[in-house]
């Protein structure tokens, strides 16, 4: 429970400028130049904030006129410092997919299929995030944040449904990409309700920047190995692709820590370093 308000805070905070939804605008005040740390639009009505990987596209199309410091810094402080629990506490995007989750329906369950499927998302960290935009950038002369163009399904649920549905001018405009965009969201949506979390382990580049970060992150959970007898409960009862807990594709959400009856889970303490 305390996990999910911090997770519902996370998501209010992001949108704080509820009249934007009143209005059919987004807010261009000095927050926005902030990035957020989970995966938020940027076009949301309500973003207060600019997302992380909007906020990368954009900067590496520009290394030609100045070079990506500040979302680097941003990415490197997050990252070392809070990891994947940006993905378990602080994504409002992640936040849905669990809420989605809990309708009734079959479950997958996860196999090696969906353990191989986890590493699809840093072939898209690599593609769309890192590379496209500077081919774009280079081919056409101006950026194209590639990911949030053609797949980013936050943008769409909270950029373009709200924008195309408040303003019918914007609802004329809507054509073939947004009908994409629109089809990729319900496919993500409809696999959420029988595979857990499915956009976070298959798709998310934002989460694979802060996977990278797991050996190192301040926060998060960790494993007592003089506790740990590896009776494999923990690994079992979670339900992303994880090989032990903590490792690249455990998004921190402390869930396993109630299954370990040994206590041999616990929260790191980032000043027993």
């Amino acid at each position: 429970m305390k996990r999910r308000l911090i997770q519902l805070s996370a998501a209010l905070l992001y949108n704080l400028n509820l009249k934007g939804f009143a209005q059919a605008s987004i807010y261009k005040g000095k927050l926005k130049g902030t990035c957020v740390p989970g995966l938020n639009c940027y076009s949301c009505p309500g973003a207060i904030g600019s997302c992380p990987l909007g906020t990368l596209q954009n900067s590496l199309a520009a290394m030609d006129r100045k070079l990506p410091f500040y979302i680097l810094g941003v990415l490197l402080l997050f990252g070392a410092v809070l990891g994947r629990i940006v993905c378990g506490f602080l994504c409002p995007f992640g936040f849905i997919q669990e809420l989605i989750y809990k309708i009734p329906g079959p479950k997958l369950e996860k196999s090696k299929l969906t353990s191989a499927l986890s590493r699809v998302k840093y072939l898209i960290l690599l593609v769309f995030v890192l590379l496209l935009p500077v081919v774009y950038k280079l081919a056409l002369g101006f950026p194209v944040p590639a990911f949030c163009k053609y797949i980013c399904p936050a943008g769409t649920l909270e950029g373009g449904f709200p924008l195309v549905l408040m303003d019918k001018s914007l609802g004329s405009l809507a054509g073939a990409l947004f009908a994409w965009k629109a089809g990729v969201l319900v496919v993500i949506i409809l696999s959420a309700v029988f595979i857990c979390r499915s956009f976070c382990r298959f798709i998310c580049p934002l989460g694979a920047v802060y996977s990278l970060f797991a050996p190192v992150a301040l926060l998060g959970v960790a494993v007592d190995d003089n506790a740990c007898t590896n009776c494999g409960r923990c690994v079992k009862a979670c339900k992303m692709d994880i090989k032990k807990v903590g490792d690249m594709e455990c998004v921190q959400c402390g869930e396993c820590i109630q299954e370990c009856s040994l206590g041999a889970i616990r929260w790191k303490n980032p000043f027993s370093r």
